[in-house]
């Protein structure tokens, strides 16, 4: 008997992306709002993405079955 179609998480999906190498990009936090007291190379920094910590890509891929 065939096993079930994992369902991916849709809010995971659109948050993650996997890199080539099969790490996972994400956006970084603290860049919506309360913007002016921030400085500017402060936001330049949160602009760019990071990777997911090691410590969570195993959640992160449970969430992404087919990523």
């Amino acid at each position: 008997m065939a096993t079930h179609k994992r369902k991916t998480h849709r809010g995971a999906a659109k948050r993650f992306k996997i890199t080539a190498s099969g790490k996972f990009k994400r956006g970084q936090a603290m860049k919506r709002h309360i913007l002016t007291k921030k400085a500017s190379g402060r936001k330049r920094k949160l602009a760019q993405g990071t990777l997911v910590a090691k410590a969570d890509q195993h959640t992160v891929r449970q969430m992404l079955p087919y990523a």
